[in-house]
């Protein structure tokens, strides 16, 4: 059985997927604002290098990292959107993959929100590593703007990287669900500026209901598993085929 990190393991897809973990006799190691062994606000720098080294002295190797953590377009700082839900990833992804070797997995979650940034200049912002310059082009930008150029510049980087993980035998995938119906798309859904939105959203998904998180879970687990070991670099939407019907032309 392999030893995971987690991130975002408290709530919504994070919990699923630890409880599915812990099921199937895994260890995993939580990382997460609240309720997690290692309790940190990873859109801090300082916390999220403390983070790393605490795991680091704790373990000597792992066999895997799922970052689930992650906010809404809803959150009140915008800027904050972009340290979460790119740095909080990439920078762990980063200090721990030392720690693994031929045969570890590691997933990210990006968003079929990731293609509906217009905003470039603040993904290649995250794209090059440089987070004060991106969070300062964030702090003057819309939460929906952030929240899909994170989830873009997560799915760009991941492919960016992926093969020389995959040269080490560590194969690097990205998810992109869709509307999954967890706390914090609640919240989104019962927010003043972005409720009506998110109902159409829902109404229009082809396969005709919202997603589990289960759902997103089932595919981590496939990606987990020895039938998953071929698949690296891979951007995989989980959406009912929203993404398909939005963009029927798009490869990613």
């Amino acid at each position: 059985m392999g030893t995971y990190v987690l991130t975002g393991g408290a709530t919504g897809i994070g919990a699923a997927t630890k409880q599915h973990l812990q099921d199937t006799g895994h260890r995993v190691i939580t990382v997460d604002i609240k309720d997690a062994d290692h309790v940190a606000d990873l859109g801090d720098s300082v916390a999220r290098e403390d983070v790393i080294g605490r795991i680091k002295s704790d373990h000597s190797s792992l066999d895997g990292l799922i970052t689930c953590a992650g906010v809404a377009s809803h959150f009140p700082d915008p800027a904050k959107i972009v340290a979460i839900n790119f740095f909080g990833s990439q920078i762990l992804i980063a200090g721990l993959s030392d720690l693994m070797s031929s045969g570890a997995r590691i997933v990210a979650i990006s968003s079929n929100s990731a293609p509906m940034c217009s905003n470039e200049a603040l993904v290649e912002a995250m794209l090059a590593l440089d987070e004060a310059h991106a969070m300062s082009l964030a702090a003057d930008t819309n939460g929906h703007e952030c929240y899909a150029g994170s989830k873009q510049a997560i799915a760009r980087w991941m492919r960016k990287v992926a093969p020389e993980y995959a040269k080490r035998g560590i194969a690097f995938n990205a998810i992109a669900p869709g509307y999954i119906e967890t706390p914090m798309t609640a919240a989104v859904a019962q927010d003043e500026t972005y409720g009506e939105l998110i109902k159409e959203f829902v109404a229009s998904i082809p396969i005709g209901r919202p997603g589990q998180p289960e759902d997103v879970v089932n595919l981590i687990s496939f990606l987990l598993s020895p039938e998953g070991c071929y698949i690296a670099g891979s951007l995989i939407y989980c959406d009912g085929g929203h993404d398909a019907m939005m963009r029927p032309e798009g490869l990613y």
